[in-house]
């Protein structure tokens, strides 16, 4: 497997690249959710990265080039990104906010913030080698937000109610086995890696509930050997996906959704959803015209096959080397919204 020249890849996208409103809105029937919370990678990362002394930050052309005012805001992508979707199919609002954003509203608060960070993991090797934010040190601003929250609502059965009636969408691992796992397989199996992945997202999200929280939406990876800074590694004249890698992805994804499975015995009151986002984006990879695309094995931009962005992100399953565009996000999101509205009510 050849991880540590992906690894390179990968790290080099990292360096291009109302007051209580909300708190009663509706997603199923007479299910409320109040808020949505995210933790993790840049899959959600709608600008925690921007004043971070880090590489792994986007905050500039053409990222954003598609958002609302061609606004490059620190999401990696063309567009909004996964996050800001699943805000929106709950009836939340739009646009997921960064919680580090220094121009955070606080009408923003009682309606949910993106805690997480591009280029972070489970791992703390993965997150401290990019200078960015630890998926434990998200729960920690996590903290310090329900304190600010308090004290926008100064009431606190209605905190209460936004805390454990919100969503936690959380994706984490991309990084870990595409970045981190390649630097340690001399110490660990593939077994013995994702064992630990599972082990920590397990930490992560007891710690979350013991803070109120009670609803989760956890992502599983994406088909990582499929990723166009994959399939243009050295030696893969064919640019097909590498299958050893989606191999892995597979192996912790799996587990993940097992471990998930068994949460609800051990944690009362608690319900989990495993998103499935390997098969989806696999499905636009391996049917692209089907729903519109043309491009799987590129990205749109920032790349050397696409040293100029290309004219239109919407024929392209990816943005860049690692992250799906604006419209795959958009295609795949509906059923898995439904998902989460059917497995946490």
């Amino acid at each position: 497997m050849n991880f540590s020249l992906l690894s390179t890849m990968l790290m080099a996208l990292s360096s291009v690249c109302l007051f209580f409103v909300g708190y009663a809105q509706q997603f199923s029937g007479s299910v409320a959710v109040s808020a949505l919370f995210a933790f993790g990678d840049s899959i959600l990362d709608t600008g925690n990265n921007n004043n971070l002394n880090t590489l792994s930050k986007c905050n500039f052309f053409p990222y954003g080039r598609n958002f609302i005012g061609g606004k490059a805001t620190g999401r990696f992508g063309n567009g909004r990104v996964f996050s800001d979707m699943i805000a929106e199919g709950l009836n939340v609002k739009k646009l997921l906010p960064a919680y580090r954003d220094p121009n955070l509203s606080k009408n923003d608060l009682p309606t949910g913030v993106c805690f997480a960070s591009g280029g972070s993991g489970l791992d703390e090797r993965t997150a401290r080698s990019q200078g960015v934010i630890w998926v434990p040190d998200q729960v920690k601003d996590f903290k310090e937000y329900i304190m600010k929250l308090n004290g926008v609502v100064r009431d606190k059965r209605k905190v209460n109610a936004i805390i454990s009636n919100a969503v936690y969408l959380i994706s984490a691992g991309n990084n870990d086995l595409a970045i981190t796992y390649p630097t340690l397989m001399a110490q660990y199996t593939v077994s013995t890696y994702t064992d630990l992945l599972v082990t920590w997202t397990d930490n992560l999200l007891k710690s979350l509930y013991a803070m109120g929280a009670r609803k989760f939406a956890v992502l599983g990876t994406l088909p990582l050997g499929c990723l166009p800074g994959a399939r243009h590694t050295g030696g893969n004249f064919g640019n097909i996906c590498l299958v050893p890698i989606n191999q892995v992805a597979a192996i912790f994804n799996q587990k993940l959704s097992a471990k998930l499975n068994n949460l609800h015995t051990i944690l009362p009151g608690a319900k989990f959803v495993y998103v499935d986002m390997y098969n989806p984006l696999l499905n636009l990879i391996n049917n692209p015209r089907a729903s519109g695309f043309i491009d799987v094995a590129d990205g749109c931009c920032c790349m050397p096959t696409s040293p100029v962005p290309c004219p239109d992100a919407s024929q392209y399953v990816f943005w860049d080397f690692a992250h799906p565009s604006e419209k795959s996000y958009m295609t795949i999101a509906p059923k898995i919204i439904e998902g989460i509205k059917k497995n946490l009510a």
